[in-house]
């Protein structure tokens, strides 16, 4: 089992899931509140944890289909327990082996992509996973500008790709997508990078054919 795996299993076990709701859920909610979900829509979590933020989505009257998925088969169980609506749906699987023959309005993606084998490979498969015009919401607290999470990866001691903002663009548009970055702080936060730095949300577009 690799270590990614066997780390989020266990934080599934002793409450690590419900901190990292609380941990994230401010900026996220802040985040999500700037989308205008005002047409009918598919959303995608890759890396979905206990899958609060799938339970948050479906609230929006204009939600078709909310599906999360995490390589964490406890993240899983976890979420299907939580589950409160047929809108919901939660996979164990990660994002480069996902099969889906539909293609998803938004895909959204929080403190997990720098965990994928290949950020590149996962970038290309939701890049293909959205559809022409559709939007990937990646966010970060873990990137080299914000000095103060840099050593997570040696707390954490599995594979952490730890890059800068500039370098995260440059991945996105390798992909194909069209990015803009954001950066959202807590400024009442008592962590000075979160008040400082906060989340780096980078939003890559998918062109219009």
């Amino acid at each position: 089992m690799d270590g990614v795996r066997k780390t989020f299993d266990k934080w599934a076990q002793n409450g690590r899931a419900e901190l990292m709701e609380i941990e994230h859920g401010k900026n996220v909610l802040k985040f999500l509140k700037t989308i205008p979900f005002d047409k009918p829509f598919t959303f995608l979590d890759v890396g979905c944890g206990n899958g609060w933020v799938i339970r948050k989505i479906v609230k929006e009257k204009n939600c078709k289909k909310a599906i999360g998925i995490d390589k964490s088969k406890k993240m899983i169980i976890q979420s299907k327990k939580k589950t409160g609506s047929k809108k919901e749906e939660f996979v164990h699987t990660d994002i480069e082996s996902m099969k889906y023959k539909r293609r998803f309005d938004f895909i959204f993606s929080m403190e997990s992509l720098y965990y994928a084998e290949s950020i590149e490979m996962a970038l290309e498969k939701i890049y293909k996973l959205l559809k022409p015009g559709g939007k990937f919401f990646c966010g970060t607290d873990f990137y080299t500008d914000n000095k103060a999470t840099v050593r997570w990866a040696r707390i954490m001691e599995i594979q952490m790709h730890l890059h800068s903002k500039k370098e995260w663009k440059v991945l996105f548009q390798n992909a194909g997508f069209i990015v803009k970055t954001k950066h959202v702080k807590d400024l009442k936060n008592k962590k000075k990078w979160k008040r400082e730095y906060g989340t780096l949300f980078i939003t890559g577009t998918k062109p219009e054919k």
